[in-house]
């Protein structure tokens, strides 16, 4: 097997189109209801990846000149858990059961405990080939993830705003900030500390760390997102504006302006028990509906056992698509 790296700044034409080809034929394998692969976005993901923290990424050939198979994604966080490596391997549906996917995703785990990680995790679809072929590499399932989907055409919305209304009641000591993107540099300070609430969020028996979100990772995702995307950010304030009580994201896709993706979605624990959840995601409901009346889905996910946010998901009218897992694996 030939492994081919991608060069961020300078790809090779032909290694990227290739890339793009087989990871859209394994989306449409594997997961159809996610968006098209785009040129676009692959280049995105490889030069800044989510908070300008990219992973690296290769195809895989069975011999020199072949055209690819396979691709290969490993990403190393920097910002914390610096012990992890995350492995991702997609073998074309035409090329599967041969032993390639075991081979690339060997090369992954070299690349990781070469960098002395000493975890390992990797994703899959519940109930699909990929479970499988975790497990068969010795991993073990740890965590699942479930993934919602908003249809904003057949939303019921008179019911969304009867839930705005109920939290508004219970929210009366509180007001909502519509920030701008990026946000303001005095207002950081405040959006990386609600930010940091999401490590209440339930993570199986992932062997991670609190995520460390500051100022300058705050900047750099805002930085990463609008390059392909419109963001959308609500920031819950105390009355007065001198604390910050939650916040929701939502991303809406340049290039596919249909499609929404909800990013974080938090309420600092003081503040919990007043609705702010709630009434966070049914005002960004109203907000995108007034600024991007094309959008269509807003795709959500959640830990399976995040009963809270996942009944405001409910409520809201978001409905279960799929669900993911991880897997892991010590490298020690």
């Amino acid at each position: 097997m030939e492994i081919s790296w991608l060069d961020p700044e300078h790809p090779d034409q032909i290694d990227l189109a290739e890339a793009v080809a087989v990871r859209e034929a394994v989306r449409a394998a594997d997961l159809p209801e996610r968006p098209v692969t785009t040129t676009s976005r692959l280049l995105t993901q490889l030069r800044y990846g989510w908070d300008a923290d990219p992973p690296r990424m290769a195809v895989a050939r069975p011999e020199p000149g072949a055209p690819a198979i396979g691709v290969l994604q490993v990403h190393m966080p920097r910002w914390d858990n610096t012990h992890l490596g995350h492995v991702w391997v997609g073998i074309d549906p035409a090329h599967r059961r041969r032993g390639w996917g075991r081979a690339l995703f060997e090369a992954g785990v070299e690349t990781v405990r070469a960098a002395g990680r000493r975890v390992l995790l990797s994703t899959a679809p519940e109930g699909g080939a990929g479970a499988e072929f975790l497990a068969a590499m010795g991993l073990t399932l740890v965590f699942r993830e479930a993934y919602r989907r908003l249809d904003l055409t057949t939303m019921d919305r008179e019911k969304c705003e009867a839930a705005r209304e109920e939290a508004w009641q219970r929210a009366q000591d509180y007001r909502l900030i519509r920030m701008p993107a990026p946000s303001p540099e005095e207002l950081l300070p405040a959006v990386a500390t609600i930010t940091n609430a999401i490590n209440d969020a339930p993570t199986g028996e992932l062997e991670i760390e609190d995520e460390l979100y500051t100022v300058d990772r705050i900047r750099a995702y805002e930085r990463t997102q609008l390059r392909d995307h419109r963001l959308y950010h609500l920031l819950a304030v105390t009355r007065d504006g001198e604390e910050p009580a939650g916040h929701t994201v939502v991303v809406v896709d340049r290039e596919r302006p249909w499609y929404g993706d909800q990013h974080d979605t938090s309420v600092a624990r003081a503040h919990r028990g007043r609705r702010l959840g709630l009434l966070l995601k049914a005002e960004m409901l109203r907000w995108l509906a007034e600024e991007e009346p094309q959008l269509r889905i807003i795709d959500t996910s959640n830990a399976a056992d995040n009963h809270h946010m996942i009944a405001i998901n409910e409520r809201l009218g978001y409905r279960l698509i799929r669900y993911e897992q991880d897997w892991q694996r010590s490298l020690t």
